[in-house]
């Protein structure tokens, strides 16, 4: 297993390795987190690299990725384990018929009938690992509550069998797309991350690194139009995966510019919404049609 790297410019070097491009925030609280064996929680739109980031940095330090995601009703037999109940009865059967149930509740709550959820899979692992906690905001404030003991004291209480401390120490990310407030008791266990769309300048260099055969006018012309369309008032602004599925689609159609039969074409592919395809035709596909060179002005 790869060294923890001695600086943040060495950590952002591994995650570009694995095709992350990391602006020097991301890099640094990353690098902090490893450091000191902190949480890190990552906020922002949709689609701004905050899971790609997990993965990566499982990749760039040869760890094993262990992905929670949440959703409305997660509960804790999901997220943390559940006994096996069906092997625990064919154990209670096979016990001869005048053992006490003493006998029989200590045979059948041991750790060969638990089944490891993420979670606890993370604290469990022999190995560093990567833990991710997707999307955590889509969980109600009872299951962040539960969370605190893992992000302060890397442990998990299971009442049949005591505390469960962690066997090595992970790397954890929270994400959120922040569509609701996170308690401060979640926050106060947590460094820090907000990623935002990119500058310009540097989704350019994603786009680049992403579809390096695109050309160069194409790929400008790219990014200033995605950022003209983030503009408007959209219910979904493009993110920067589908910027790079843009990318790839103009790259496949062999485009040597986005014209505006071009950008009509393939705007289904940033643009998800009805009525945001209406609004991106009329602000911009027109634009481009009437060879104005200023779009979204």
């Amino acid at each position: 297993m790869p060294e923890t790297p001695s600086s943040a410019q060495l950590l952002s070097d591994q995650l570009l390795a694995e095709g992350y491009l990391a602006d020097e925030r991301t890099a640094l609280v990353s690098w902090l987190a490893l450091g000191m064996g902190k949480p890190v929680l990552v906020e922002g739109p949709a689609g701004v690299g905050k899971t790609e980031l997990a993965k990566a940095l499982a990749k760039a330090l040869d760890r094993r990725l262990i992905r929670l995601q949440c959703y409305e009703g997660l509960d804790e037999a999901k997220a943390l384990y559940e006994w096996n109940y069906r092997k625990q009865l064919l154990r209670i059967q096979a016990e001869e018929g005048d053992a006490g149930w003493e006998r029989v509740q200590e045979d059948i709550f041991g750790s060969e009938f638990l089944l490891e959820r993420p979670l606890l899979a993370a604290i469990t692992s022999e190995e560093p690992v990567v833990l991710l906690v997707d999307e955590i905001d889509k969980t109600d404030q009872e299951f962040e509550a539960m969370l605190l003991e893992l992000l302060s004291d890397f442990q998990i209480s299971v009442p049949e069998l005591g505390t469960m401390q962690a066997r090595s120490m992970p790397i954890v990310l929270l994400t959120s797309n922040n569509s609701r407030e996170l308690t401060e008791a979640l926050k106060r266990r947590c460094l820090y991350l907000w990623i935002d769309y990119p500058e310009a300048e540097h989704e350019l260099s994603i786009v680049r690194l992403k579809a390096p055969d695109l050309p160069e006018k194409v790929a400008m012309r790219l990014v200033e139009l995605i950022g003209e369309v983030r503009a408007l008032d959209l219910k979904k602004p493009p993110s920067i995966a589908e910027s790079i599925d843009w990318a790839r689609a103009l790259l496949l159609l062999g485009a040597n510019d986005i014209d505006a039969e071009a950008f009509n074409e393939t705007m289904s592919v940033i643009i998800k919404h009805r009525s945001d395809l209406e609004t991106v035709a009329e602000r911009v596909g027109m634009k481009l049609g009437s060879g104005d060179a200023t779009v979204g002005s």
